[in-house]
């Protein structure tokens, strides 16, 4: 079972405030979407690993949330990895025996754990330079 929607709800109010300043260093990334009813363009801080022509995602809190919806209406987006800014494809889902196994250790034994089976891929289709948003 994925984490709770409650504490999503709480996450996007709190935390995610907070991971923003995490975003470009090590597994943190910060993922730009376009809000498929509003036009609205957000961030959302977020853990991805990059395999170079793709990135692959753990979705902790399953498949209904609100930037992957956006992402597969827009298809696609950008976001914030390391010192790039990476223009990405619409997501693919993975099988979660290939999505664990993309996972480093200890996320790899963390996340059946944590109730997450579900995973994606994001295809890379162009890496720049990250000079802000």
């Amino acid at each position: 079972m994925p984490i709770p929607r409650a504490v999503t709800q709480l996450n996007k109010k709190v935390l995610n405030k907070a991971l923003v300043h995490l975003a470009g260093h090590g597994w943190f990334v910060e993922l730009e979407h376009v809000g498929r009813r509003s036009g609205r363009t957000f961030r959302v801080p977020m853990m991805a690993f990059d395999r170079g022509r793709v990135v692959t995602v753990a979705l902790t809190y399953g498949r209904r949330v609100d930037w992957l919806a956006n992402l597969r209406a827009a298809g696609g987006g950008r976001m914030h990895l390391g010192d790039e800014v990476l223009a990405l494809g619409a997501p693919v889902d993975l099988a979660e025996d290939e999505g664990r196994s993309r996972m480093p250790q200890p996320a790899r034994m963390m996340l059946p754990v944590l109730g997450c089976h579900d995973y994606v891929e994001i295809p890379v289709l162009a890496r720049a330079p990250f000079r802000g948003w």
